[in-house]
């Protein structure tokens, strides 16, 4: 597969900070009446009360015109549970209950096959849209047709602004320089600085970039006939990634909306099994980096990057032991912490 050379070489890494030529005094809501029915797709899996705050924060601003399809990955937590006052009061709502945990990327790709939507919203169950969100990523993205993705502003629950909402595409030399934390030295030297954008000015308006996050994006139906859907060989993390720099090389744009906010509560649905997350985050990586940058990057240095990689994963076990001990002594002794239950 082709690949733009600028996502290979960590001195133009960078998208260029070109902006669309949309109007932005076009009315948000005009572009939902005018692009009809949204599939919105959420993957859950031990979300508790988030995915039912997820499914609220939609429909109180899309009601009747967009489907909402909940990919269940075999939860065991009340989180289904929760969304009957929803099933009963609406059509628009199905879900998706399966007796396995297939891994994200899968689960997106089905909730994918049974949308009927022109445009597709994927979301995190333990993300919230914020006012008027829906309308911002919807006009965004028919601005024009070359773009084919949009994905949100994503905030922390104090509000600060979180990584990974707009960010380059990490090369294996960017990968390298965060494992060994290089780029906290000289962050902004170009040869140092990190794939993550959230410390740069906050746009006024809709930008180009290279990547967005898969917590909150939406997508073209046509843009996914052309590139195809997700690589279902990640079983957690990155799919987004590989999926954004698909987007780049089949010259679709990609656009960060920084008026369309959502907040994301990140690691609600890894808080059961962290570590099990940390390996599959780690694995992907070391697979993402060889699915497409093994032609540009000498087999040693290659080599080498997956190494330290497993090598942080090694280092990081320790650590999580240890908090999921004090987890489980905490719960004993003076019952679950506060902001702990999921079920």
């Amino acid at each position: 597969m082709a690949v733009s050379s600028d996502l290979h070489n960590p001195q133009s890494a960078r998208a260029r900070p070109g902006r669309t030529r949309a109007n932005r005094k076009r009315e948000p809501r005009r572009a939902e009446r005018e692009h009809g029915l949204i599939s919105v797709v959420i993957v859950n899996f031990n979300a508790g009360d988030y995915l039912r705050a997820a499914v609220d924060s939609v429909k109180a601003q899309a009601g009747n015109r967009c489907e909402i399809i909940v990919v269940d990955n075999d939860s065991h937590d009340h989180s289904l549970d929760r969304l009957d006052e929803v099933w009963e009061d609406s059509a628009t709502l199905r879900v998706i209950a399966l007796d396995e945990n297939i891994g994200f990327a899968r689960a997106c790709n089905l909730g994918m096959q049974n949308a009927r939507g022109r445009q597709i919203l994927f979301m995190n169950p333990d993300c919230r849209l914020l006012p008027e969100a829906l309308s911002h990523l919807l006009a965004a993205l028919h601005s024009a047709e070359s773009i084919g993705m949009v994905g949100a502003r994503l905030i922390n629950p104090d509000g600060s602004e979180q990584r990974g909402a707009r960010r380059d595409v990490p090369n294996p030399w960017q990968i390298f320089c965060a494992v060994l934390q290089l780029h906290r030295l000289m962050p902004r030297h170009p040869r140092f600085r990190s794939f993550n954008l959230d410390r740069e000015p906050l746009p006024d308006r809709p930008v180009t970039v290279q990547a967005v996050s898969g917590a909150c994006m939406m997508v073209k139906r046509d843009a996914i006939s052309a590139v195809g859907t997700m690589d279902s060989e990640y079983f957690l993390h990155f799919e987004d990634l590989d999926w954004c720099l698909r987007f780049n090389a089949a010259e679709w744009q990609i656009l960060f909306v920084p008026e369309a906010v959502a907040e994301h509560t990140h690691g609600v649905c890894s808080a059961h099994a962290p570590m099990r997350v940390e390996y599959h985050k780690h694995r992907s990586l070391i697979r993402f980096l060889r699915k497409h940058f093994t032609t540009y990057y000498p087999s040693s240095f290659m080599a080498l990057v997956a190494g330290l990689v497993t090598l942080r994963f090694a280092v990081l076990v320790p650590r999580l032991m240890w908090q999921r001990l004090f987890r489980s002594r905490a719960a004993v002794v003076g019952g679950a912490p506060e902001g702990a239950r999921q079920s």
